[in-house]
């Protein structure tokens, strides 16, 4: 099968590429990581001036109409630039649980979150704790625990939010804790999961491409600018060889990632497991290559000047959030029958 963007959603990548590129730089992100992983500025350029944070919401929902894979278009070209976004935690998870198991009047909250008016995240329960990612920055969650999903503002009395310290401070955790605060209940909290699952295994694996793949940049740059025994370390046979893997591995992503989005789109009986294969396949290779990008960066890549530790935490990140890769690879055996068979 051959895959390739229209021209409206190749306009959308450039598009995507370039705003990144020019506004989601190492110190404005740092700034970010400072505060609560949020670059304000950022995030109301992207809502309001590209009007792109409802691609993948209806248009009587306030948002574009359009699909996934317009909306990993987007999160690959901010994971390539690392940017201090809520883009997974309020349109990849929050946005999809209440399009998709809210009431009416729950729904309303969507044109606001296109809209970059509010910020909203998903906080599931694991081993009874409630983490959401910025959920420091958010002022609404969705919360889950066991068969039961509602909605709480940030405000409601009784909730507490507790700032976490993360390893990748772009993308920055908080402990939410419901005490005696009224939630309102998700008419259907089983589609409400199902759905911020699906997108925010996409949403996480579109931007470990995009990390992938700026890491390969960086480093192919860097090889043909770095003199070692008179020569570029880019022509070093070893060094051509693990910069061709890297390559390899983010093609191979690229597939898997293209694939579950548009087995999404299409209401495929695959979606399922090409979503878990995108997910585990495409955090591997994030990991890799923000390895490669420090060893191959010789010394400067151990400093933490240099923005390769930016990807490598946002790559551990990645592969950590809603399932680590082995976890996606059980799934995926179990969908193909191995389990049984073995």
């Amino acid at each position: 099968m051959y895959f390739a963007f229209t021209d409206e959603q190749a306009m959308i990548a450039e598009t995507a590429k370039a705003f990144f590129a020019e506004n989601a730089t190492s110190d404005r992100t740092r700034a970010a990581m400072a505060v609560d992983g949020v670059d304000r500025a950022l995030w109301q350029g992207f809502t309001g001036e590209l009007g792109l944070a409802g691609v993948a919401l209806p248009e009587e929902r306030g948002g574009a109409g359009l699909g996934m894979v317009e909306f990993a278009i987007l999160a690959e070209q901010a994971g390539a630039q690392v940017a201090p976004l809520p883009l997974l935690a309020s349109l990849g998870l929050a946005a999809p649980a209440i399009l998709a198991g809210g009431t009416e009047e729950q729904k309303g909250w969507l044109p606001r979150l296109a809209a970059g008016e509010l910020v909203a995240s998903v906080a599931i329960a694991d081993d009874g704790n409630l983490i959401a990612p910025h959920g420091a920055a958010a002022d609404l969650f969705v919360i889950a625990t066991g068969d039961r999903a509602a909605i709480a503002r940030r405000d409601a009395p009784g909730l507490t939010v507790t700032p976490l310290t993360s390893m990748d401070q772009t993308r920055p955790y908080a402990r939410i804790e419901t005490g005696h605060a009224v939630l309102e209940p998700l008419a259907d909290p089983h589609a409400a999961v199902a759905a911020a699952l699906t997108m925010g295994w996409l949403a996480i694996a579109a931007d470990a491409l995009g990390g992938a793949q700026a890491c390969l940049d960086r480093t192919v740059a860097y090889a043909g600018e770095r003199i070692q025994f008179g020569r570029a370390i880019g022509s070093f046979q070893a060094v051509k060889h693990r910069l061709a893997d890297m390559m390899v591995m983010v093609e191979q992503a690229r597939s898997a990632v293209y694939w579950a989005a548009c087995a999404i789109d299409e209401g495929s009986e695959e979606a399922t497991f090409a979503v878990h294969a995108a997910k585990a396949f495409a955090c591997d290779t994030y990991r890799h290559c923000a390895g490669e990008m420090i060893q191959l960066h010789g010394g400067i890549g151990f400093t933490w000047e240099h923005d390769a530790h930016l990807y490598f935490k946002r790559a551990r990140s990645d592969a950590s959030l809603l399932g680590t890769p082995d976890w996606h690879r059980e799934q995926i055996a179990q969908l193909a029958g191995l389990d049984e068979a073995a």
